[in-house]
């Protein structure tokens, strides 16, 4: 037998029960954006700003895990050097962390 309907048949009816109800569906709605949604925003807006800010000479990380130094930049790509002779052009979106502020710390 399902959870749900052990609980429902073993439960007194109640009778005014509704505005708890709501009370309890808000607050669930309030908690998950506190803990899920806003720092997931917060964190969108700061990879947002990184991607605008890119510059040559910054050292980034591509989504692959390719570590690169920026050579040029486009409005939408970013051309990286990853070797001597190695360039490779990227979607800015590809482009996740300056990997050069981790290794200072």
């Amino acid at each position: 037998m399902n959870i749900l309907t052990v609980l429902l048949q073993t439960a007194p009816a109640q009778t005014g029960g509704g505005a708890s109800m709501w009370i309890f569906l808000i607050l669930i709605f309030v908690v998950m954006w506190l803990f899920m949604i806003r720092p997931q925003r917060k964190q969108q807006k700061e990879l947002e700003k990184f991607r605008a800010e890119l510059k040559k000479g910054d050292k980034v990380v591509t989504v692959g895990g390719i570590y690169g130094v920026i050579e040029e930049v486009s409005d939408k790509t970013v051309l990286i050097k990853v070797d001597a002779n190695v360039k490779l052009r990227v979607d800015k979106n590809g482009l996740v962390k300056d990997y050069s502020e981790s290794q200072n710390q």
